[in-house]
């Protein structure tokens, strides 16, 4: 079998922990995204502990980038996920339409182009699991990240539509939503100010997610979940 991943950077980022885990499931990983020496290290690592991986630079927001990714994995996909988001704060008056576009682009255009390939290789066999990687603003609006909250709220309603649409078809989809900070690479490099503000036992462990991506691959289809919240237990909500 095999495993499609967009939206792969950093080893200790999301994506990264995705394709290690389900290279150690026992799966054939494709892990596409826009930087290959980072892409290189992760399939390095997967080889070097028994599994197999092929790295595959991708822009989530090209068509014919998505489409070449998938082309590349052949046939034999058995998962596909869909991890491609970038936070995107700003004031509504104060934003352009490019940068309004270019989230929706980057969260929700990536998840249409994604989807769409994955269900043309999973309808034939009428068999394969899609997910997409969900954010605390899939839910809920918030001052400040109006563009990022309009691109990941469309993505959950596209998923929620692929998830009714192709279900009788025998095709899961699901979306996992994060609902807090990754205690991940970007956290720790970019903003350690936040880690000192709420402290690291506020942040989602990497590993905790990871698993709940792992269950939702396993579940037979006579009990789908079409969507998990993981957070910490201190987030607020």
């Amino acid at each position: 079998m095999k495993g499609i991943i967009l939206g792969v950077n950093a080893e200790q980022g999301l994506g990264g922990q995705l394709s290690k885990r389900f290279a150690s499931e026992g799966l054939e990983m494709f892990i596409g995204g826009r930087t290959k020496t980072a892409l290189d290290i992760i399939v390095k690592q997967i080889k070097e502990n028994g599994g197999n991986a092929r790295a595959v630079k991708v822009d989530a927001t090209q068509e014919k980038d998505v489409q070449a990714l998938f082309e590349t994995a052949g046939e034999g996909v058995d998962l596909a996920i869909c991890n491609v988001g970038n936070n995107t704060p700003g004031r509504i008056e104060e934003m352009s339409v490019q940068y309004f576009e270019e989230s929706w682009k980057t969260c929700c255009l990536s998840g249409f182009l994604f989807g769409r390939e994955a269900i043309k290789k999973f309808l034939p066999k009428k068999a394969g699991t899609l997910i997409f990687t969900g954010a605390s603003a899939s839910l809920r609006g918030k001052a400040g990240f109006g563009a990022f909250n309009s691109a990941k709220g469309a993505l959950r309603q596209l998923a929620q539509a692929m998830a009714k649409e192709y279900g009788p078809e025998g095709i899961h989809v699901g979306h996992i939503i994060v609902d807090g900070i990754i205690n991940g690479k970007i956290v720790r490099d970019k903003r350690p100010d936040i880690i000192e503000k709420i402290g690291e036992e506020s942040l989602i462990n990497i590993k905790s997610i990871v698993d709940g991506y792992v269950f939702m691959y396993k579940q037979k289809k006579h009990g789908w979940t079409f969507e998990l919240d993981v957070r910490n237990s201190t987030e607020t909500w």
